[in-house]
């Protein structure tokens, strides 16, 4: 295969690389990961075991995609942004032991084709971020964004929609066809 891994990045064994995607500087890549075509990960970037990260996806720096968050094709990750995998994460039980993994309530997470994540964001558990949906820096993404939301806040809430390209369309999020001003994009929101 051929790929780039910076001399400071960690790819284990049996994690699988797609061709043409470059792993950047202090980059650790867990066993059972699989990081797709033509991907970017950006300095200081985690991949835990388990992950799938699809083809063209941009990581940028200090991203971490833990266990059960699911990165589809297209999708860019700002930097810092952070997804949790646990809706009730603690490090103890009630008698102060160690919880151990088979105790935690992992969720699945999912981004979407083309979605966009801003910088410092945050991903609650379980949550779906749709198709070409774009979350604002800063935000606290606590349910489900819509395909092709512009969403922003803490908690984040839908605030319009976005085009493919990026340019929002509408400040009002509502199901039909769009085009872009330059009329150079035609697409539908679904209805939900």
């Amino acid at each position: 295969m051929s790929h780039f891994v910076h001399a400071t990045a960690i790819v284990e064994d049996g994690a699988e690389i797609g061709d043409d995607t470059k792993i950047w500087h202090f980059c650790h890549v867990r066993r059972g990961a699989r990081v797709g075509r033509s991907c970017i990960l950006g300095k200081n970037v985690y991949v835990d075991a388990g992950v799938r990260v699809g083809d063209c996806v941009k990581v940028q720096n200090n991203v971490s995609i833990y266990h059960g968050v699911e990165i589809a094709d297209g999708v860019f990750l700002g930097p810092h942004a952070c997804f949790t995998n646990d809706v009730n994460p603690r490090a103890i039980k009630a008698d102060g032991s160690l919880r151990s993994e088979s105790e935690w309530q992992l969720t699945t997470t999912y981004v979407a084709r083309g979605a966009s994540i801003g910088a410092n964001a945050t991903i609650r558990a379980g949550v779906r971020v749709g198709e070409w949906a774009l979350v604002g820096a800063g935000s606290v993404v606590t349910h489900d964004v819509p395909p092709y939301a512009l969403v922003y806040g803490n908690p984040a809430r839908v605030a319009g929609v976005v085009a493919p390209n990026g340019e929002v369309v509408a400040r009002r999020y509502a199901p039909g066809a769009y085009t872009t001003k330059d009329g150079s994009e035609r697409f539908v929101v679904p209805a939900s």
